[in-house]
Formats: C-alpha cells, sequence, structure tokens
C-alpha cells in the first residue's frame, strides 16, 4: 500500500475541509509547494492533490499552485477537482501530473471516463466521493441516487488506474476512516481502490491494511499537519 499525503488547496492555499464544509477550511500552508517539498524530504513517493475551488467551479482554479507543486518535486502526484473534459485531462496531463482524478464527469459522463482511460492509459482515476454509501458531486455538494459499487462496476472493464474512495463524513473528522466500506468496494470490484477520509492515526492505517481486501493505498492530510501522524512511520506500517 501506499500513503498519499494529501495536499487541498483553496485560493492558493493548502488548507483541510470538516467534512467537505468549503466554510470550515483550516489554513495549514500558504505555500503548497514548501508544503509539497516538505512531504517529499520526509519520504513521500506520491502526493494527492485536490484543486477544491476548481470541484465547485467545474473547471481548474488552482492550476498555478498545482503547477509550482509540480515544479518543485519530483515524484508522481495524482490531481483532482474541476477536471470535467477532456480537454482538461490532456492539459493537466502534458504539464506532467502522473494522474488525474475524475469524479463529478464519472456520474454524469461516464462515457468520458472510459474515452480518458484509453486514451491514457494508467493515468486516470475515478473519485467515488460517498455520503452514507451514496455519491456526491460537485464538490460533495449535490447528492445523488448513486450507490457507491454501481457506480464502481460502470469501470471495471475501463482501464482506469484506481478508484479513490472518500467516506465525506469521515473526512477532516480526524474519527478514522470507514473501512468495513472501503473494503466492501474493494472486494467487489478488481480495480485497485485508495482509501480516503478519516485516517488519522497509525491505527487506521494498520486497520485498512489488514482489512481483508486488498487496497492499494490511502490518503491521510490533516493528521500529518497535525503532527498526529509521522510520515515515515505510517509508510513503514503499509509496507509492511
Amino acid at each position: 500500500m501506499i500513503l498519499y499525503p494529501a495536499i487541498d488547496l483553496k485560493d492558493g492555499q493548502c488548507v483541510r475541509l470538516y467534512k467537505g464544509d468549503m466554510e470550515k477550511a483550516t489554513v495549514f500552508d500558504d505555500d503548497p509547494a514548501a508544503q509539497a517539498r516538505a512531504f517529499v524530504d520526509q519520504g513521500a513517493e506520491w502526493l494527492h492533490l485536490v484543486d477544491l475551488n476548481g470541484a465547485f467551479a467545474g473547471a481548474p482554479v488552482n492550476g498555478a499552485a498545482v503547477e509550482a507543486i509540480l515544479a518543485a518535486t519530483d515524484v508522481p502526484a495524482q490531481l483532482g477537482g474541476g477536471i470535467r473534459d477532456m480537454t482538461t485531462i490532456e492539459g493537466w496531463l502534458s504539464k506532467g501530473l502522473a494522474r488525474v482524478i475524475l469524479g463529478t464527469v464519472a456520474v454524469e459522463n461516464p462515457d468520458l471516463v472510459r474515452e480518458a482511460a484509453r486514451a491514457f492509459p494508467g493515468q486516470v482515476a475515478v473519485g467515488i466521493d460517498a455520503r452514507n454509501g451514496m455519491v456526491a458531486t460537485k464538490g460533495w455538494a449535490e447528492e445523488t441516487d448513486v450507490e457507491v459499487t454501481d457506480l464502481a462496476r460502470q469501470f471495471e472493464d475501463a482501464g482506469v488506474a484506481a478508484i479513490i474512495y472518500t467516506d465525506i463524513n469521515r473526512d477532516g473528522a480526524m474519527q478514522g476512516p470507514n473501512v468495513d466500506a472501503t473494503a466492501a468496494l474493494a472486494r467487489a470490484v478488481s480495480i485497485p481502490v485508495i482509501a480516503s477520509g478519516g485516517v488519522s492515526r497509525i491505527e487506521d492505517l494498520i486497520a485498512l491494511r489488514d482489512c481483508g481486501a486488498k487496497l492499494d493505498g490511502a490518503i491521510s492530510g490533516r493528521a500529518l499537519y497535525d503532527g498526529k501522524l509521522d510520515l515515515a512511520e505510517a509508510m513503514a506500517v503499509l509496507r509492511g
């Protein structure tokens, strides 16, 4: 399993939200590139980036911050938020992103996900964000009647690189991940699953690692910023 330090971008700053609420954002660093370098210096092998403004706007907003991160680091990075057409996908990948994450568009235009996955093998992931088992879109602001596993299974043969599964009610709440739901999703599909939301201590990572389903990785943000999770120790546990 890979540990993905999260850098969530709002108004050019590195923040964390509480349960996806843009009005409850805590600023951790006003220099996202410096934060990214710090994670890499601590041994991070991947970075997970989110353009929060872009998720609401439906188009990239924090592009300058993302490009600064890419210029400042030499590890692969994945980005989600506001990526909803092929032009944007191509644009980001051409700038050095290793992987784009398609969330809202996976619900609204699944054919685009399949087209992108064919065009860019290994570089397209699907972001599934859920509240009480139902998928939410547009920066988690709109809830759908689509169940998580039903959406995931639509892309079973599409060639997507991974599914990033976020339990919104756990995100930024420091209450632990939804291990059962994440494991159930991983067992339901053959696509690699990355856990997100609520990872706040070593015991959370051990629970995900030993959940009985094969997970590809886990994302953590607030716990790393708060110092409740040591990056090197966390990576060692996931390798174990």
